[in-house]
């Protein structure tokens, strides 16, 4: 079950500089690939259950009999949830691993899947939040570990593109959220019809994630028998005495690139997520009754950027350029943000889909530019701590845009809206510039190849 790691990777039993003899030697296990996928399906169903709701807003609306803004924030709680919670579920990873954090995820996502079904009846909105606030809560243990399983399961040579799969999975989620619903449950005015329909969305979901979490505890486990890199063997082979989750924590906060790439990441991940909460509202506002498209152009801008992610990460593989590639995607996410918002009520629906793509390949591929830029400015930190802390300032940022863009849609229209997405933008991207590329990660594995 065990690859010895390329490109003539020395056994570090005799290695210097504090890895000495307590290290083991660098393999790659095959089980790596399961495990890298589990988690993206476990991944992709709580994601989709995040969206399922925005996607279908007004549709959702009639059923409850409730407001608009009501709906959104059924998106907003996965955000209001992770922000308490981030260090507690971050220090759990950092003391009890990958597994337990696993398990948790998977069986919260599944639970709440179930208590949905609780719902199907109009004058029952309580009992859909929730399921919701239970799947927000499974989303707390998900969100920050594929950094962590990548640096955990994955060598040197690989690690970035590991993250960009793992994070990939929750995109497609997002993707399947934007399709689906709009597809199983059509616009009608038969309360009982809708109920039906809702009824066959909520039975999938609740399966699926049922049967996930019965391959979690089936084939997650908690590390390799092998460290799979230089820089991982160091980290295992340091005792845990040494280790203070607070003193980390201390440390992140202490460190100015870091700081700034966490405001910058929040910056552009929030504009993505009040983009994916309000996009129902605003295509049906410039083209009444297209539903359905709207949750294709949702599905365009995700899968755009889960092409942009993917090779964001192969790139960053073969290049280590994490500043040059992170502000680039930046700036080319600013001009995208601009001519959505310029094309969006032209009337034609082509032309959104256009637009909408080019945002999304790069807004949604800066997701793991964030992650594993953050993990090389802050080794040896637990990468499960440093993505937290970019995912908090995300889903902080992420709560103020949507309801600051949802208010504004509704008061002066939907340019301004998007027309304030892209004055944020645009400040991140002035920020990114000023982040030192600062590659710790990197300079760890050079300094034990020298060894």
């Amino acid at each position: 079950m065990v690859l010895q790691e390329p490109a003539g990777a020395p056994s570090l039993s005799t290695a210097a500089g504090g890895v000495g003899d307590a290290a083991a030697e660098v393999q790659l296990s095959r089980l790596r690939w399961a495990v890298l996928l589990l988690f993206s399906s476990y991944s992709l169903c709580n994601a989709f259950q995040w969206i399922q709701y925005g996607s279908i807003n007004n549709v959702f609306v009639r059923f409850y009999d409730v407001s608009a803004f009501a709906i959104d924030w059924l998106s907003m709680s996965y955000m209001l949830i992770y922000i308490p919670l981030l260090f507690p579920v971050a220090w759990l990873l950092d003391k009890r691993g990958l597994r337990l954090i696993a398990l948790a995820g998977s069986a919260l996502n599944a639970m709440g899947a179930w208590v949905k079904l609780g719902s199907l009846k109009p004058h029952l909105f309580p009992v859909t939040v929730l399921g919701q606030v239970i799947c927000g809560l499974a989303q707390v243990f998900i969100l920050g570990m594929p950094s962590r399983i990548a640096s955990v399961w994955f060598g040197s040579h690989e690690v970035s593109t590991a993250c960009s799969i793992a994070v990939f999975g929750n995109q497609l989620g997002i993707a399947a959220g934007f399709l689906v619903p709009p597809v199983l449950i059509p616009n009608v005015e038969d309360v009982e019809k809708l109920a039906y329909h809702i009824s066959i969305m909520f039975f999938m979901t609740a399966g699926v994630a049922s049967a996930l979490f019965i391959l979690v505890i089936i084939v997650f486990k908690e590390k390799p028998p092998n460290p799979p890199s230089r820089a991982q063997a160091s980290i295992q082979s340091r005792p845990t005495a040494e280790y203070s989750y607070v003193q980390s924590i201390l440390r992140l906060f202490r460190n100015a690139n870091f700081l700034l790439l966490m405001v910058t990441y929040g910056l552009n991940v929030g504009c993505f997520y009040a983009l994916s909460t309000l996009l129902n509202r605003m295509v049906i506002h410039h083209y009444p009754g297209e539903e359905v498209n709207a949750g294709r152009i949702g599905l365009t801008i995700v899968l755009s950027g889960m092409v942009g992610a993917l090779i964001s990460g192969i790139w960053l593989d073969k290049t280590k350029t994490y500043k040059q590639t992170t502000l680039v995607v930046y700036i080319m996410s600013l001009v995208g943000m601009i001519v959505y918002t310029f094309t969006l009520s032209l009337g034609h629906l082509w032309v959104v889909f256009v637009t909408a793509g080019l945002l999304g390949f790069f807004m949604t591929g800066y997701l793991p530019l964030g992650f594993e830029f953050a993990a090389e400015l802050t080794y040896p930190e637990s990468e499960g701590t440093s993505s937290g802390l970019l995912n908090v300032s995300a889903q902080i940022f992420g709560i103020a845009f949507t309801i600051g863009q949802g208010q504004i849609m509704d008061r002066f229209g939907t340019k301004a809206g998007n027309l304030l997405l892209c004055s944020v933008l645009f400040l991140g991207t002035v920020m990114t510039a000023f982040i030192k590329a600062d590659l710790r990660r990197q300079q760890a594995n050079l300094e034990n190849e020298q060894t």
